[in-house]
């Protein structure tokens, strides 16, 4: 498991629940969804730019999102999200995203395009230097 997701800087552990499951018996494919969301929150969290509860005057906010489904995943499980961001624009940000289950096979990747948005002004703005240092750091990496 450790090199699957030796690249990303966040991982976070989520216990597969039995009403994520659809009619046909393995996690619906929104809940991947709601697990990279997962994974970026922590990620911001962990990079020191963001706390949950926070009122926000300038943030990010999703813009786009892919996800590849590689194996259904069932209930018993357990699941390995790991994030990480791949690029840093003038307003936006590409996040990367991996989940592994329990037997460290890959489940499902995908992309975030998240974009640095003013909620008073309703309009993109420019990611902060603060920002894009701390993402730096928590990679290991300029971007």
């Amino acid at each position: 498991m450790e090199k699957l997701l030796s690249e990303f800087p966040n991982t976070i552990t989520l216990p597969v629940q039995w009403g994520e499951q659809d009619a046909f018996g393995h996690v619906n494919n929104l809940i991947y969804i709601r697990w990279f969301e997962s994974g970026r929150i922590a990620y911001l969290e962990q990079a020191g730019i963001w706390r949950s509860g926070e009122p926000l005057k300038i943030g990010p906010i999703l813009a786009s999102i892919t996800c590849h489904f590689r194996r259904p995943v069932k209930y018993p499980d357990t699941v390995h999200v790991g994030t990480r961001v791949t690029r840093i624009g003038r307003t936006s940000m590409t996040v990367e995203h991996r989940i592994l289950n329990s037997q460290h096979q890959v489940v499902a990747e995908g992309d975030s395009v998240v974009v640095m948005y003013d909620y008073e002004r309703s309009t993109p703005h420019p990611v902060p230097d603060k920002m894009r240092q701390a993402i730096s750091r928590l990679e290991g990496r300029e971007l």
